[in-house]
């Protein structure tokens, strides 16, 4: 299937004249002209579409009432890692809010899009929700499907995308290595139990949204390996045809944003893009996300609001188990390593 993205504008109130006081007088200035609208690109990926629409809206209405300044956000989706690439190839994005670290990495590497120590510029290492994998099935669990190892099983059909171009892939693929390392004991049983997963992957979708339609709209596979929030979107939508089923281990996934200098220093737009990123550490940005089902990471109010909706689960980091996504993406998913090792297209 082929990649879908999207740019979804979303129009704001008109421009009106502001008044200013003379700076060293106590005179009222005549009204000047309000500050150019200005307009902002959010480089995202899949499941992120509804979280973003939502968010800009609120991001807006706070920008124009603190400064007066009409803003305008734009928003592309797709895989992670083609998102990253158009970045690279000269995508003008203001902001960069990617399914994983190591993607941001990437413009960093190619281009010095921004700089080395972007995750540090945000607090929870410039995380402000966090999600994790999940199994969706078909209402009932025709198939009895528990936990990653019936995955591999002969006979199930699995919905996942391609590593290679989705950033949500790789934690699913991830997450299953890891569970079967625990399980069957070392990384030669994982690449084993891996291997048998993908025979039973029918098509790799170049994202998570992608295979989301595959697997509800298309009604292809047994399972649906799939981002957290985006199986709570699916049960809301096709609540009479598929449940969620929470496996005994899962991955700890992380989506980091960042600010592209390269960009916002070229447009102008620094001030307005850092200011959209750190909202989504407001009360408000917590709580939209919390609504939209990615877990809030630094608001204990909004943690404890939707806390009931998601289950405590062991969970287990990227640097603890891969050593990072630098060593994780060398090792898994660079040309020739695990996953082309393991995957034949059929």
């Amino acid at each position: 299937m082929s990649q879908r993205r999207d740019f979804i504008k979303i129009p704001l109130a008109a421009a009106v004249a502001t008044a200013v006081t003379l700076l060293g007088t106590g005179v009222m200035a005549p009204a000047r002209a309000q500050a150019q609208p200005i307009t902002l690109l959010n480089v995202s990926y899949d499941p992120t579409r509804e979280l973003y629409v939502e968010f800009n809206q609120a991001f807006a209405k706070h920008w124009k009432a603190k400064t007066g300044q009409d803003v305008t956000i734009k928003q592309s989706h797709g895989g992670s890692g083609k998102q990253a690439r158009s970045i690279i190839d000269g995508l003008e994005a203001d902001v960069a809010t990617l399914a994983l670290a190591g993607d941001t990495d990437a413009l960093v590497k190619n281009g010095g899009w921004l700089a080395a120590d972007w995750q540090k510029k945000l607090p929870h290492n410039a995380s402000p929700y966090t999600s994790t994998i999940v199994l969706v099935v078909r209402q009932g669990n025709p198939k009895g499907i528990k936990d990653w190892d019936d995955l591999a099983k002969p006979g199930i059909s699995v919905i996942t995308p391609n590593p290679k171009t989705s950033g949500g892939a790789r934690w699913n693929y991830l997450a299953a290595w890891e569970f079967a390392k625990r399980k069957y004991g070392g990384d030669a049983k994982a690449k084993e139990f891996v291997a048998k997963l993908y025979a039973n992957v029918p098509v790799l979708d170049t994202g998570a949204r992608g295979s989301s339609i595959t697997f509800a709209q298309r009604n292809q596979g047994d399972v649906f390996i799939s981002w957290e929030n985006e199986a709570y979107l699916l049960e809301k939508e096709f609540g009479s045809k598929v449940d969620v089923v929470y496996p005994s281990i899962s991955i700890l996934a992380e989506p980091a944003v960042a600010v592209v200098d390269k960009v916002v220093d070229k447009r102008g737009t620094r001030a307005v893009a850092e200011a959209y990123l750190q909202y989504l550490y407001s009360e408000e940005g917590q709580d939209i996300a919390g609504r939209h089902f990615y877990r809030p990471a630094v608001s204990a109010k909004a943690q404890a609001k939707y806390a009931k909706q998601f289950p405590k689960l062991n969970l287990f980091g990227i640097d603890q188990a891969f050593g990072g996504w630098e060593k994780a993406a060398r090792e898994h998913f660079a040309d020739g390593a695990s996953f082309d090792q393991i995957y034949t297209r059929k």
